[in-house]
């Protein structure tokens, strides 16, 4: 095997999970042997892609954005900038109920499939041994999005390895927790919440109301504290 340049490739989409599987990666490795990898996909807005570069500087990680959005012209997923399909003011466990198990609409066809493979095959090309990503198990319930499950994880880890010829490892190192176990451990390692986004709306001010965002709140409330952005139902 080659010596690697660097350790880990981390999927950084902005975001709560992903925020806080970087501040995990660069306490494992140092943040000079971490590259943070950001992919556009077609989304409404570009809020969290902005909070990522951000993210990227505050720990002084290399990072690149890519943009994997013709994939997604086909679909008409509510996060999509062409898709004609509003989203969903409630919270996950309220729309599987409405509309049995399965996929919400908010679920992006394959996604962190694709993403996974991108990363995978940078980490290859960059000399590093790992990729990391954020999902966790309150995603994965009810299949809401399918490709955040333990099954998934197992088998995209067994195709990375295999794929590369065992030069690389899945790393998910929050798929059996929750949202607020995620959070938890981000407090505790003091990752700047302050930086993120997770909201599906790209206002000024998070909505407060998408499944994203009443899982954020709800996960900060778990851990005794309050989520420090503010909320547009709070201006």
């Amino acid at each position: 095997m080659k010596e690697p340049c660097m350790k880990a490739v981390v999927l950084l989409s902005g975001g709560v999970d992903s925020t806080t599987c970087l501040a995990l990666a660069c306490k494992e490795y140092g943040a000079h042997e971490v590259f943070a990898l950001n992919i556009g996909y077609g989304q409404k807005h570009e809020k969290e892609l902005a909070c990522a570069e951000k993210i990227a500087a505050y720990y002084g990680v290399q990072y690149r954005r890519m943009d994997l959005s013709q994939i997604f012209m086909f679909s008409n997923c509510s996060l999509l900038q062409h898709s004609n399909v509003s989203i969903e003011h409630k919270s996950y466990a309220e729309q599987i109920h409405e509309h049995g198990e399965g996929p919400v609409s908010t679920y992006v066809p394959f996604r962190n499939g694709l993403m996974l493979s991108t990363a995978a095959a940078m980490a290859q090309s960059l000399g590093a041994t790992e990729v990391w990503y954020g999902a966790h198990q309150d995603d994965a319930a009810g299949s809401a999005y399918p490709d955040c499950s333990r099954e998934f994880a197992d088998a995209m880890g067994k195709a990375i390895a295999e794929g590369t010829g065992h030069e690389l490892i899945l790393k998910a190192p929050f798929i059996n927790a929750n949202k607020a176990g995620i959070v938890k451990t981000g407090l505790e390692l003091g990752v700047p919440y302050e930086l993120t986004w997770s909201c599906y709306e790209g206002g000024t001010y998070p909505c407060g109301h998408c499944g994203t965002c009443i899982d954020r709140q709800n996960a900060f409330l778990a851990n005794g504290t309050k989520d420090p952005l503010k909320y547009a139902d709070e201006v």
